[in-house]
């Protein structure tokens, strides 16, 4: 099914001027000291299997004593960059526990464990190469999202913070069959909201293992959401179906869910619901979203012919006449949002005073 609706490989772009300007002015742009590359001179590796003694398709790496102490030091300063406010006095306190890189997908990123041997909690970052759609991902993420998201970007190298939660694959094999009816209900309602969220702001690939599930306790109940963990498909691909997630064959028990559970006026209710918070996060970051829809409007961040296809697709679905005058990925996710807007606009005008 993939193999049809997705290319077999996407390239990876530069970050240009103009986008490493706008990363800069909101501290994203900021000076590291390891690259990506420096992380691939390890001299040997072993494969890590998870709990059931299955490949995981990450492999450990090692590295020269000589090279280790450096490499260490310097994870444990980006640590601090990350989380804090880079200062060294904290480094003595941190562990790089391992330094895992994945063979998997586009990105080949790094998984750093970082603990705290005074109280032995620990938590992961990424190094992965800097690719401009990516990065673009990951900004319409903080700024369109529930969710807020960390990251540092220096020349060719991305530091990602950890999203914690369950894997999208492993919460519907172990997890969902144990739910109670009530919970089915309310994550079926989440996949809505998360279909419509990823269409609208064109990401692609959310395949069950590229987000994950986050049970949340409160009193009397879970409540569950649904996260995005991978923004490597940022706007590249021309087939609409690429944006919702209900297409892959990976989520068919969440598509499953919705049938069983929703009728189609609650369906529609949600959708709905999405699309108006979407509208209200983006008048309430105007400034920053439009510097950022400039940025990707003059970059180049997919081929003309995904670009062809993506606005006669949407085209066809919307029947909006402003994408049959896109030229590129970025006018494409700017019309596609002010359509979102406008119809927000339309049914709220005075909310927007």
């Amino acid at each position: 099914m993939e193999e049809k609706l997705m290319s077999r490989k996407k390239p990876s772009f530069p970050i240009n001027d103009r986008f490493n300007s706008y990363l800069a002015r909101y501290n994203r742009n900021t000076k590291i000291p390891v690259f990506y590359d420096d992380l691939l001179r390890f001299s040997g590796c072993i494969a890590v299997y998870d709990q059931h003694d299955e490949d995981t398709l990450w492999v450990r790496c090692y590295y020269a004593d000589s090279e280790r102490i450096e490499i260490d030091e310097s994870l444990k300063h980006v640590y601090t960059i990350l989380h804090s406010d880079g200062n060294m006095d904290s480094l003595e306190s941190l562990n790089i526990d391992a330094i895992d890189y994945c063979t998997f997908g586009n990105s080949k990123p790094f998984r750093i464990k970082v603990r705290n041997i005074l109280n032995d909690s620990f938590t992961y970052f990424y190094v992965k190469l800097a690719d401009a759609s990516r990065i673009y991902g990951l900004e319409i993420e903080h700024i369109l999202s529930p969710h807020r998201i960390n990251f540092l970007v220096y020349k060719d190298t991305l530091i990602e913070e950890h999203i914690a939660g369950i894997p999208g694959d492993v919460f519907l094999e172990d997890e969902l069959p144990h739910c109670d009816e009530r919970a089915k209900t309310q994550i079926a309602k989440q996949f809505v909201k998360f279909n419509e969220r990823c269409m609208v702001r064109l990401l692609g690939d959310m395949r069950s293992y590229n987000y994950v599930v986050i049970p949340t306790h409160d009193f009397d109940h879970v409540d569950y959401t649904i996260r995005a963990i991978d923004f490597d498909q940022q706007s590249y691909e021309g087939n609409l179906k690429v944006y919702r997630p209900q297409f892959f064959k990976e989520n068919f028990k969440m598509v499953q869910l919705v049938s069983d559970k929703l009728q189609a006026d609650s369906i529609e209710q949600y959708r709905r619901e999405e699309r108006s918070l979407l509208a209200k996060r983006m008048i309430n970051a105007r400034t920053r979203f439009k510097e950022l829809i400039r940025c990707m409007i003059n970059d180049h961040v997919s081929t003309q012919a995904n670009v062809r296809q993506l606005r006669k697709d949407l085209y066809d679905f919307t029947k909006d006449m402003k994408f049959k005058r896109a030229r590129t990925m970025g006018q494409i996710l700017r019309t596609a949002l002010e359509f979102v807007r406008r119809n927000y606009e339309d049914v709220n005008p005075k909310g927007l005073r």
